[in-house]
């Protein structure tokens, strides 16, 4: 039996995993910016960590993302982009490193409310060649007609909040390892244990973690929780 490997439900592991998501979200709230900002204005300090978490994440999904990126401080971005970054200037644009035609772009919308227009101009200046996903850094609410663009556009398109990536949640102390198994790791877990997909307990493809990853439906997640009882309990997870 693999009852580790495998919870029958929802167990308490589950409603761990989801305490754990929620007190890693409440760490980037207005008065831990505050708190760390030191001198210089709160825009700067929320692009600088926004984008670090971006490039930490794009780099964890296995971007091609330059040392200097990871280790900017706070004091060399200011210096570099101003006290009132222009969004125009915080783009990213990497390519994979298994694949490096395959490239991912990232564009920082403004403070104003988001339409279909700025959507449609966001779209018309991006140079589609090699591109193969697109994310979009809110600061503002989207209306329905700009998301239905959105959802047309034929590249993959992923939407963040820009006070979700204040933290990096994989970095929190409570969140567990999460590994993101290959088609072939999936291929031998599923045929050592005659498996399908519904029989894996469940990962929704708008979790925290899912969406950090990029993660679409039928990638599977081994995830290592450490402490407590044992020394380690390992459990996997299916997008859905």
């Amino acid at each position: 039996m693999i009852l580790n490997a495998f919870p029958p439900s929802k167990s308490s592991l589950e409603l761990e995993s989801g305490k754990m998501e929620s007190q890693a979200g409440s760490h980037g709230n207005g008065s831990c910016i505050t708190a760390d900002m030191e001198q210089g204005s709160i825009e700067s300090y929320r692009y600088y960590l926004s984008r670090r978490t971006l490039f930490q994440m794009l780099s964890d999904r296995g971007y091609n993302v330059p040392h200097s990126e990871l280790t900017r401080s706070l004091p060399d971005f200011r210096a570099f982009f101003g006290q009132n970054p222009d969004p125009s200037r915080l783009r990213i644009c990497l390519p994979l490193i298994s694949s490096p035609f395959k490239k991912i772009l990232v564009v920082f919308c403004g403070t104003d409310e988001i339409r279909k227009a700025v959507i449609r101009l966001i779209f018309q200046q991006i140079n589609r060649e090699g591109l193969h996903r697109l994310i979009l850094v809110l600061q503002s609410k989207m209306n329905s007609h700009a998301r239905k663009v959105v959802d047309e556009y034929p590249i993959k398109v992923e939407l963040f909040q820009i006070t979700e990536l204040l933290i990096n949640i994989t970095k929190h102390v409570s969140v567990p390892k999460h590994e993101i198994l290959s088609a072939q790791e999936k291929r031998k877990l599923v045929n050592k244990y005659k498996l399908e997909d519904k029989q894996f307990p469940i990962m929704q493809k708008d979790d925290a973690i899912a969406r950090y990853y990029g993660l679409e439906k039928g990638q599977v997640v081994k995830i290592t929780y450490k402490g407590g009882m044992t020394d380690s309990l390992v459990t996997y997870r299916c997008v859905s």
